[in-house]
């Protein structure tokens, strides 16, 4: 799964990742083009709980910490339209183990609701009609998180907790709440693959999402070379092209990267700024990593790269989807990636072509060899989820946050149904060996039929599950173990500028300048070309209120530290 969503100008180091989606204002899309999985839309769904007419939540239950609201309701059908914010989700409820037992257990049924196209633009259509489904998931620096709060469209957490399932605070991360709470004393929101500093302090294998990949047997083939300098990493990309010019009689991809957007590309900024260890701040204020000298240095480097034809025209203009494709064939040499985004096509190449599979080295270092600092998801997690107004029955929408946060939640959505997926053996929960070889081999056929080991992400608990994990293995395994020596807690750089208006409108002309720039910058046709542009940039920012964006990011940043008892 995705785990690490990476918002450029907030410095998101969460590591659960994923993709990342700019801020747009609401166009002119039509609701239609939000459909549910099975694809019907919201309007014919009417974003509404299937039950008996005027049912209302049942006022005269006594509810207890003690007892799950869930248990006491199991025969109270109702069914939520959960939208989630990404395109790419495509695991439909009710047809695989872990989404059948968890209606069973709780009684209640989910349709997915995912947009189609700009997942933004789609959110936007669904606030300016006041059509929000039942419960909305997205990431959880979307400008959208503090809209629906600020219109009173989404209900406050805790308030239906004290209300109808006291059992949520028991479950419940009491700093998970403390984070979270807003400047009224109400909780909205509640985050997935949220961590804290302590839990870095606890372990030593915590992973980012962040790695640099080449394809084994060509990397093999030319000799295992360094590529962590800027020579070593030309050479290896030409002599790569050089032996293995195509892959199926399709070109060789060069140099992979993440979707270009409008806030850039992660893959030729945060992820290749975290490789070469370029800091978030400098003396007490934030750092302008974009013009670090370290970095545009690498940046001239691809920008060498482009200019002998080494960066392909794909890379500028493929979607997720056209990626994947290109994955699963081994079309790529090298990437700067997430580990998580590849992971169905790592296992499929794994199958079918073992000596495609992509492993992790040593890449783009700065000058001085400094090891990465690569982020671990911080206590923001990913992504959000929020309880809408328009749901009618609230008080099953916390009992349903509720199971999922419990440890018989979790252990549901990561390790399936006991006696099925796994048993326990001496307090150690065991896969079933068939079962762990499909999910090692065919992720798509194991969410088709199991639907765990966090198919349904939307408030997966990484922390509590590291207790039930077992060590990492195997082409995908290896991805991640590379990360641990490298993984840092980064999350005090984590930064909203939802509530400040200024600010947020120049993170976000900012963004946009960024992402028009750096394809100019790859694209240049020499490096004085180069400089030109670069000194454009930072001209065109300054006029896009810079100094405003720098206090309120010094602002938050030391706020964070104080927050986490970093100071």
């Amino acid at each position: 799964m995705n785990c690490t969503m990476f918002k450029k100008g907030i410095l998101c180091a969460v590591g659960a990742a994923i993709s990342l989606w700019a801020f747009l204002l609401a166009g002119c899309a039509s609701e239609m083009d939000v459909q549910e999985q099975t694809g019907t839309t919201i309007e014919a769904q009417s974003s509404s709980v299937t039950e008996e007419p005027g049912e209302e939540p049942d006022t005269d239950i006594v509810y207890s910490e003690a007892v799950p609201g869930w248990k006491l309701h199991a025969d109270d059908k109702v069914s939520f339209d959960w939208y989630i914010n990404y395109s790419w989700f495509t695991t439909p409820w009710g047809e695989n183990l872990v989404s059948k037992k968890i209606t069973e257990e709780t009684g209640i049924d989910i349709h997915f609701v995912t947009p189609m196209g700009n997942e933004s633009e789609k959110l936007n259509v669904l606030i300016a009609s006041d059509t929000l489904p039942d419960i909305v998931t997205l990431g959880w620096w979307e400008s959208q998180v503090d809209e629906m709060i600020e219109k009173d469209m989404v209900y406050a957490l805790n308030e239906l907790a004290d209300q109808y399932d006291a059992y949520f605070w028991q479950v419940a991360d009491p700093q998970i709440l403390s984070w979270n709470t807003n400047e009224d004393g109400n909780i909205y929101v509640y985050p997935n693959s949220s961590y804290s500093p302590e839990d870095f302090e606890k372990r030593d294998d915590i992973g980012s999402n962040q790695t640099f990949l080449v394809r084994k047997d060509i990397y093999e083939a030319i000799g295992s070379p360094d590529m962590s300098t800027q020579e070593g990493f030309q050479n290896a990309v030409r002599k790569a092209v050089e032996l293995f010019p195509e892959v199926d009689g399709e070109p060789l991809i060069p140099i992979g990267a993440h979707e270009f957007t409008n806030a850039g590309c992660v893959s030729f900024d945060q992820y290749l700024q975290n490789f070469l260890a370029v800091p978030y701040e400098k003396d007490g204020r934030i750092y302008d990593r974009y013009t670090d000298e370290e970095y545009l240095s690498w940046l001239k480097t691809f920008r060498q790269l482009g200019s002998e034809g080494y960066l392909s025209r794909d890379i500028f203009i493929d979607q997720r989807r056209q990626m994947e494709e290109k994955l699963s064939k081994g079309r790529y040499f090298c990437m700067i990636f997430q580990r998580t985004d590849m992971e169905a096509q790592q296992k499929e190449l794994y199958q079918e072509h073992p000596e495609r599979i992509y492993i992790a080295v040593d890449g783009p270092r700065n000058s001085h060899k400094d090891d990465p600092v690569l982020p671990g998801s911080g206590i923001n997690g990913w992504t959000v989820t929020l309880i809408s107004k328009n749901c009618q029955r609230p008080d099953r929408a916390i009992e349903l946050l509720s199971y999922f946060l419990s440890e018989e939640g979790q252990k549901m959505i990561y390790l399936g149904v006991e006696g099925i997926t796994y048993d326990m053996v001496d307090g150690v929960p065991v896969m079933n060996e068939e079962v762990q070889q499909l999910l090692d081999t065919n992720r798509a056929e194991y969410d088709r039929l199991y639907g765990a080991d966090n198919a349904y992400w939307m408030l997966q608990d990484n922390a509590m599950q590291l207790e039930w994990r077992r060590a990492p293995v195997g082409p995908v395994g290896d991805l991640e173990v590379w990360t641990y020596p490298y993984t840092h807690y980064l999350g005090q750089y984590e930064i909203n500028y939802g509530g400040n208006d200024e600010a947020a409108k120049a993170d976000t002309a900012i963004n946009k300048l960024w992402s028009q720039m750096l394809p100019k910058l790859l694209l240049a046709e020499s490096d004085e070309e180069f400089e030109r542009l670069v000194k454009q940039f930072k001209r065109e920012r300054l006029q896009l209120n810079y100094g405003a964006w720098l206090e309120e990011s010094t602002k938050q940043i030391a706020e964070n530290k104080r927050k986490l008892g970093m100071n």
